[in-house]
């Protein structure tokens, strides 16, 4: 396969982004990666803003659960209330984020963000704490490791969904010291269990108010000696999240995981040594690590490039960047995401999502590869998360055949039916100068990171009724292949 420069880009793109907007097509060949690696980086350099999706509904009986004590004076239907406004700010926050990665020229920002969202994987129902959190990610995830590692830590979502609320002098709750050493910092193996028991004390204490302020309780702190690594000493939490960086073992850690999510899922260990090696050596500037490896010659090889699997979250929103779209109902992107898988602000675990091959299997495949048709296609089709069959009364189905009108509406007024306005215009103008013969290689070699004759055995029903109908339904095919699942 010749690697051109505008693969390479394309390439460039679908890591350290979403993939590449259809107003990037004619960049592709002007550019060398190391100057759009350089406009990616400018892009994102600025401080994010904050993304506040609660309304004034949520944060007024929100703040009377503050007054009344953690919602102690709350009626039993305010309670029902508050957590139905909660779950609607989550899902609205959701959307929020899947609109700034489709959209926002920060798209490095934005990747890194979710780089670190899957890694420091959290689960609350407080649309604040998820807030605060996603800000956390968005504002520090190219900075210091050092600085994003405590901030995350003294989350709010993280200290309650790790239950470090209850982590109290002569009664430590491990789970936090646990995940910290195995998940987010030096893997399995690489610690004691009484490093955990230990560093539990030391972490004693560490809470957080309903506003999501971190608070450090000093009298349910253990101020005892303990040793953590080998390091002996009154410790407090700061001094063990240090001692963990410290550990050489916490930069290979944290390399690998980042080479097989912007690289390779087959890790190489020379490279990722010598990257671990620089990046421990910058004081874990995270800038510097990703331009170590988003310039380096080695990254375009061959065999890096298609190798990897898209998740549900960058193949919905690379369809979207592609072919701008608005869709008439937003939670049909919910369901989309709760049926393939990847749900933002919904990890499965405290190990986020395993990612690479897991995304695929016999179901999986077929639904993903139905979405670019669900999108383009003039008829209503029926969209049913299995955990929402309910809705639809037991009635399962892939159509909408057999199912009475009044079941349509339920379903299309839950985001169940998928009805698309595409802005194809901006796309085809695209390939105007391109000739007919050679559409399907040029569509081709803009919508695929792999070589392939899957030209050959598209289905003979393209509409070629005109030009505009044969680009649309070309696209709609190729997008709808095994080939375009990977990147």
């Amino acid at each position: 396969m010749s690697v051109t420069n505008r693969l390479k880009n394309q390439h460039l793109l679908w890591r350290a982004g979403f993939g590449p907007a259809v107003e990037q097509l004619d960049e592709l060949n002007k550019y060398n990666p190391a100057q759009y690696y350089k406009a990616l980086v400018k892009a994102s350099d600025k401080k994010p803003e904050y993304i506040n999706v609660a309304g004034d509904d949520l944060k007024n009986i929100y703040e009377i659960s503050l007054d009344a004590g953690r919602k102690k004076n709350l009626t039993a239907d305010d309670r029902k209330e508050l957590n139905r406004l909660q779950r609607d700010a989550i899902k609205n926050l959701n959307l929020y984020w899947i609109k700034e990665m489709v959209t926002s020229s920060a798209q490095l920002r934005e990747k890194m963000a979710f780089f670190w969202h899957g890694h420091f994987a959290s689960r609350n129902n407080n649309v604040y704490y998820n807030q605060l959190l996603l800000q956390v990610f968005r504002e520090h995830g190219l900075g210091s490791l050092r600085k994003l590692l405590k901030e995350v830590s003294q989350s709010a979502s993280m200290l309650f969904f790790l239950n470090n609320q209850q982590n109290k002098k002569d009664h430590p709750n491990e789970n936090f010291a646990r995940e910290v050493m195995e998940l987010f910092t030096l893997g399995r193996g690489n610690y004691t269990e009484n490093d955990i028991k230990e560093a539990a004390r030391d972490f004693t204490g560490w809470a957080a108010n309903p506003k999501g302020e971190f608070v450090f309780k000093n009298g349910q702190h253990d101020d005892g000696s303990k040793t953590v690594l080998g390091k002996t000493g009154r410790l407090d939490g700061d001094e063990v999240l240090n001692i963990l960086l410290d550990n050489r073992q916490a930069a290979r850690f944290i390399t690998q995981k980042i080479y097989r999510f912007f690289v390779n899922d087959s890790p190489d260990t020379t490279i990722i040594n010598s990257l671990a090696d620089k990046f421990y050596k910058s004081d874990y500037n995270i800038s510097k690590l990703m331009e170590d490896i988003f310039t380096s010659d080695w990254f375009y090889n061959d065999k890096n490039i298609g190798s990897h699997i898209k998740s549900p979250i960058e193949l919905l929103v690379g369809i979207q960047r592609m072919i701008p779209m608005k869709l008439d109902n937003d939670i049909v992107m919910m369901n989309l995401q709760r049926l393939l898988g990847q749900q933002l602000l919904y990890p499965p675990n405290v190990a986020g999502w395993p990612g690479g091959k897991s995304w695929i299997d016999s179901s999986t495949l077929m639904t993903r590869m139905r979405i670019p048709q669900m999108f383009a296609d003039k008829d209503e089709l029926n969209l049913t998360p299995k955990q929402d069959d309910d809705l639809m009364m037991g009635r399962k189905n892939n159509g909408t055949a057999n199912v009475p009108d009044a079941i349509k509406k339920k379903a299309a007024a839950a985001g169940m039916v998928i009805k698309a306005k595409m802005d194809w215009p901006q796309y085809i103008v695209k390939f105007e100068s391109v000739k007919r013969e050679e559409l399907i290689p040029q569509i081709k070699k803009t919508l695929f990171q792999v070589n392939t004759d899957v030209d050959k055995s598209l289905p003979s029903g393209i509409d070629a009724s005109s030009r505009e109908a044969y680009i649309k339904s070309v696209t709609i095919q190729l997008m709808s292949t095994p080939e375009y699942q990977l990147s």
